[in-house]
C-alpha cells in the first residue's frame, strides 16, 4: 500500500471495528502498513479475516475477528482473544456504523399531500428502525470503548478515532437518524477527549464527506453506472467536483494516530469533504 508519509508503529496493537467494510478496511490496512498489529473486527468473520490476509499478503501482522459492537459480551470475548493473539490495545478505531432504510424518507421534502401517500415520509419513519441507526453509530462506538479503553486507562496512554461525517455539521435530506447519529458521535468525540484528558488518552474523530462505498453505492450510480440526480446535487456541492478517493483519508488518520505529530490535538472532529461544509452553495 502506498501511503502518504512514513510512520512507524511497530509493537503498536490496534483494533479496527468495521474493519470489513470499504474504508475502515484501507484504514486497517494503512495501519498495518505502518508496522502495527491490527484486529480487524467485523460482524461478518469473512469480510473481516479477508481483510487480515490482505494485511498479511503485505508484509503485516493482522488477525480477523468476529464481534458486534452492540453487544458487550461479543466485545469482551473479542479483546480476550486479542489480549492472547498481540497483547493490550494501543490504538482503536471506532469505524462500525452505517444506515437503514427504515431510518429514511423516500423525499428531500415534505409536500401536504404527502400526508395520504403510500411512500415512507417523515410521519412514517420507523422508530424501531430510527433506534437501530442510533444505536450502531453511537453505542456501537461507545461499547468498544468501554470494552478496548478500559487497558489504556490502566497503562495511561492510548489513542481513540472515532468516524463521523459531514451529516453531523449539517444534515442531508432524506437521512435524519444517520445525521443525527453522526451529530451524537461528534459530540461523543469531544466529551469523551475531555473525560480522558488527564490520563493520557487523546480522542479525535474524521468525519469523511462523499465517498463511493458499499452501502451508498446504489443511490449514488443507476444500474447502468449513470449519476444519480442525488450523485448531480452532492458533486455541485462539493467545490472540489467529484467524490473523495478512499485513499485521501489516509493522511489525516495517520497523523491522527501519531503522538509526536498530533500529540497537543484532542476533542477534535476533522473534515475530509472537498470543501463540501464551506460552500455556501453561491
Amino acid at each position: 500500500m502506498n501511503l502518504p508519509f512514513e510512520l512507524d508503529l511497530s509493537g503498536k496493537v490496534v483494533v479496527v471495528t468495521g474493519g470489513g467494510g470499504v474504508l475502515c478496511g484501507m484504514f486497517a490496512r494503512a495501519l498495518g502498513a505502518c508496522g502495527a498489529k491490527v484486529a480487524v473486527l467485523d460482524l461478518r468473520e469473512e469480510s473481516a479475516q479477508k481483510v487480515a490476509e490482505e494485511i498479511k499478503a503485505e508484509g503485516g501482522i493482522a488477525k480477523g475477528y468476529c464481534a458486534n459492537v452492540l453487544e458487550k459480551a461479543s466485545l469482551e470475548a473479542a479483546r480476550e482473544q486479542i489480549l492472547a493473539d498481540f497483547g493490550t490495545c494501543d490504538i482503536l478505531l471506532n469505524g462500525a456504523g452505517g444506515n437503514h432504510p427504515k431510518g429514511t424518507t423516500q423525499k428531500e421534502y415534505f409536500d401536504r399531500g404527502d400526508l395520504d401517500s403510500d411512500f415512507t415520509t417523515f410521519f412514517d419513519l420507523d422508530p424501531q428502525g430510527v433506534e437501530f441507526v442510533f444505536n450502531l453509530n453511537f453505542l456501537g462506538t461507545l461499547l468498544p470503548t468501554q470494552v478496548f479503553a478500559k487497558d489504556m486507562a490502566k497503562a495511561e496512554k492510548g489513542n481513540i478515532i472515532n468516524i463521523s461525517s459531514m451529516n453531523a455539521f449539517c444534515p442531508l435530506t432524506k437521512i435524519p437518524a444517520y445525521s443525527g447519529a453522526k451529530a451524537a458521535v461528534s459530540n461523543f468525540t469531544q466529551w469523551l477527549a475531555v473525560h480522558f484528558s488527564k490520563i493520557g488518552i487523546r480522542v479525535n474523530a474524521i468525519a469523511p464527506g462523499f465517498f463511493v462505498t458499499d452501502q451508498n453505492r446504489a443511490l449514488l450510480f443507476d444500474e447502468n453506472g449513470q449519476p444519480t440526480p442525488r450523485t448531480e446535487k452532492i458533486l455541485a456541492a462539493t467545490p472540489m467536483g467529484r467524490f473523495g478517493d478512499a485513499e485521501e483519508l489516509i493522511g489525516t488518520l495517520l497523523w491522527l494516530v501519531n503522538d509526536k505529530a498530533s500529540g497537543f490535538v484532542d476533542g477534535v472532529v476533522i473534515p475530509v469533504d472537498g470543501g463540501f461544509a464551506a460552500y455556501s452553495g453561491v
